[in-house]
């Protein structure tokens, strides 16, 4: 009898627990949440294929979310148990988002809003980390993931990463950061094609890259308004 695969027949570096514990829940991709919070797939199929098929069946997380369990259970691999716990996982979500620190979605109409926002996430830290922040159609912020953590280049941030994440949350448009722990905040050149790159992509999938940010202790640039895109 074939046993159904589980998390931990995947290699431990694809582990979505073990990543969480090592580089943080924010760089883990939604196929990943879901995989820990299905634990298990099916036989002769893992539970990242699992994930990613209820991902497929219902377009995103916005049909899943909008699924009704019954709906969710039709999916091979997902039974009444795994829909429950999704389903309670969404509501998690919605009643947090009610809380009085997320009713008002701060409105980006700035650089210097972003700065404020992300900051703290960058300051004093001693390796490159790459964040992009999720706006609706009204500029109001629905996000912030980091996407890399290490030196910035093209081969460490895809663009595959970070518009999995904008298409997850339905952004309409996103702004990406990143920090430079030298303290110096002109971009090298690899920020440069990065951001170029990036800007191209945004353009073919109709989201819009409105500035790329290099945030520093002291300082930061916008590499939009000193019109390097």
């Amino acid at each position: 009898m074939k046993k159904s695969f589980t998390i931990h027949d995947l290699p431990l570096s694809e582990r979505p627990r073990e990543r969480l514990l090592q580089f943080g829940v924010e760089v883990l991709s939604v196929q990943e949440l879901l995989a820990l919070l299905l634990g298990r797939g099916v036989k002769e199929e893992s539970v990242m294929v699992t994930a990613q098929k209820l991902l497929s069946e219902f377009g995103g997380l916005d049909g899943i979310a909008g699924a009704s369990i019954e709906e969710l259970s039709q999916v091979r691999g997902i039974g009444l148990a795994n829909s429950s716990q999704i389903k309670a996982a969404f509501e998690l979500g919605r009643r947090l988002e009610n809380y009085p620190a997320f009713v008002n979605m701060p409105i980006i109409k700035a650089p210097e809003d972003v700065v404020k926002l992300i900051k703290a996430r960058l300051k004093g830290k001693k390796r490159e980390r790459f964040l992009i922040v999720l706006l609706n159609t009204r500029n109001q912020v629905i996000g912030v993931e980091r996407i890399s953590l290490g030196s910035l280049n093209t081969s460490i941030v895809h663009p595959r990463e970070v518009f999995k994440e904008a298409i997850s949350a339905s952004a309409a448009s996103i702004i990406l950061a990143h920090n430079h722990p030298s303290g110096n905040p002109q971009p090298s050149e690899d920020d440069i094609k990065l951001t170029e790159r990036l800007v191209e992509v945004g353009r073919v999938m109709g989201i819009d890259v409105l500035d790329h940010l290099i945030i520093c202790d002291r300082e930061y640039l916008s590499m939009k308004n000193k019109g390097m895109f």
